[in-house]
């Protein structure tokens, strides 16, 4: 889904042997599942989740169809579908070099960020788990859907500030799908 996705994710997506079709944001469910896709990628995208329209209901309609994955934009998208909600942060997160920690394994990654809106953990439902945790703030980085083949970062893995310290999330995409 393309919300303002950057060439170098396609590229990454492409580096796990995705065969790409990139949709616009404004598509129903249904457009989406009659392109038959394996999974679907949320991508990054500028500005106010809440003003893109109609993603959390596509959002919503896709899942348990197929895998999901956001990065940034499509990770904000992904809290509101599922029923969390979203805030402005005071100054955002810009810049390469912000300290992220993957909840399960306690493992560091080096990010690079660019948003302006965070999801509000108090207001996920049970069956979201909260996976990365921003050091610097403590804000959400990342979600798990419990029942559901979803997951999502707010940062940019792509990007590779680490340099490599988050690229395995498009393998692990990869492996979702591969394991229908």
């Amino acid at each position: 889904m393309d919300y303002g996705v950057k060439t170098n994710i396609l590229r990454c997506l492409v580096e796990i042997g995705a065969e790409v079709t990139v949709l616009p944001a404004h598509v129903t469910a249904a457009d989406v599942l009659a392109t038959k896709p394996d999974g679907v990628f949320l991508s990054n995208g500028p500005g106010d989740p809440a003003a893109v329209t109609g993603a959390p209901e596509m959002i919503r309609g896709v899942a348990g169809q197929v895998p999901l994955f956001g990065i940034c934009l499509g990770h904000q998208l992904m809290g509101l579908a599922f029923g969390g909600r979203t805030y402005k942060l005071k100054f955002g997160h810009r810049g390469a070099n912000q300290p992220v920690r993957e909840e399960r394994t306690g493992k560091i990654e080096i990010t690079s960020q660019n948003h302006g809106f965070a999801v509000d953990p108090q207001s996920l439902p049970a069956e979201i788990e909260v996976t990365h945790i921003n050091l610097n703030d403590k804000t959400v980085e990342g979600l798990h859907h419990k029942g559901l083949k979803a997951f999502s970062v707010q940062y940019h893995p792509e990007a590779s500030p680490g340099p490599h310290d988050s690229f395995y999330l498009f393998s692990r995409f990869r492996e979702m799908i591969l394991a229908k």
